[in-house]
């Protein structure tokens, strides 16, 4: 069983938001997969399609962690199989990058992940660039796609769930322009 988190802040308020880019792409996973909604307990929004468990953490993106690890603990899934889908402000937008482990490089969802189960799980990171004009860092991740830019981000979406049948294959880094 592989379980696939999406990370972003819960409520309509945030539902375009840079930093949601995690949640926007479990909801395409969910319905691509035709995934069924188990629970909305273990602090998240949890479905099940074949070997895949998809978590959208409840909780503000700083307590993701607590999520993961229930869900980990309780359907004693390995680190290994564990992917986490989220936003990097040091990519640029439409660069998609596949890493295990490492830092958090000061996300705070990765940090709380990391406090709870370790580093040692598999990333999905989508560019989402830097804000311009120094725009503080929090305003810009908590601001909304353009529609355009949205549309660039979904052109992502495939090349995830085709990455997710053999991450460890695939290739560590895509990009594409325009987004």
């Amino acid at each position: 069983m592989k379980l696939i988190v999406g990370l972003g802040n819960p409520g309509l308020k945030y539902e375009k938001n840079r930093h949601n880019i995690g949640f926007l792409v479990l909801d395409y996973l969910i319905n691509e997969f035709n995934a069924t909604k188990l629970s909305s307990k273990f602090k998240g929004e949890l479905y099940k399609a074949g070997e895949y468990l998809f978590l959208k953490p409840t909780t503000f993106m700083n307590l993701s962690g607590d999520a993961v690890r229930e869900v980990k603990n309780f359907y004693k899934i390995d680190n290994n199989d564990i992917i986490v889908i989220h936003d990097d402000i040091d990519l640029k937008p439409g660069a998609l990058r596949f890493k295990k482990g490492g830092s958090s490089g000061g996300h705070n969802g990765l940090k709380s992940i990391d406090s709870n189960i370790g580093n040692d799980y598999w990333r999905v990171r989508i560019g989402v660039g830097r804000p311009e004009n120094k725009q503080e860092v929090v305003n810009y991740v908590l601001s909304d796609f353009s529609e355009d830019e949205l549309e660039c981000m979904r052109s992502l979406f495939l090349k995830i769930k085709e990455a997710l049948k053999d991450i460890k294959n695939a290739p560590s880094r895509f990009s594409q322009k325009g987004c």
